[in-house]
């Protein structure tokens, strides 16, 4: 162990890639390639192939060099790596009444009323996003979401 440790001292690049690639090896089988650590690890390699060529010689330097290619990395790849894993929001498919465009039987607020669908009529209330406070009796609506048996509605749109 005592020889491992004088090796990694003496040998700066070698610990850096060793760095690199434990971190990637934890982000891409813990994380899923969605944390920090994939920029760290980034900067850990690139940092070792700066020892590796002498443009780096003091472990100060090297922290720093780690710590702002860490910075440069998240800034320059964060969002294509967003991009990379789908869209943010997810359409709800667990109902197919999600979509549909009903009148409302009853006033709906956000804390209640009625909507007919399917010659039912069924317990609704607004959607949280909602920029009005009610809809009237005949108002045709879109129903955005399903919890239940209770139908979220938004003005049609």
């Amino acid at each position: 162990m005592e020889q491992l440790v004088e090796y990694f001292a003496q040998n700066h690049d070698k610990l850096l890639y060793a760095l690199a690639g434990i971190i990637l090896v934890v982000e891409l089988t813990v994380l899923g390639l969605g944390g920090p650590l994939l920029f760290i690890g980034i900067a850990c390699a690139i940092t070792g192939v700066f020892v590796t060529t002498g443009l780096l010689s003091s472990w100060e330097s090297e922290i720093f060099s780690v710590g702002l290619l860490s910075l440069i990395n998240a800034m320059l790849l964060w969002k294509p790596l967003k991009n990379l894993q789908g869209p943010s929001k997810v359409s709800d498919s667990s109902s197919d009444m999600i979509g549909q465009i009903v009148p409302v039987s009853e006033q709906v607020t956000r804390n209640g009323g009625s909507i007919r669908h399917s010659g039912i009529n069924w317990q609704a209330r607004l959607d949280s996003s909602s920029n009005v406070e009610t809809l009237d009796s005949g108002e045709r609506v879109e129903i955005c979401a399903v919890e239940g048996n209770v139908m979220i509605v938004k003005v049609q749109g």
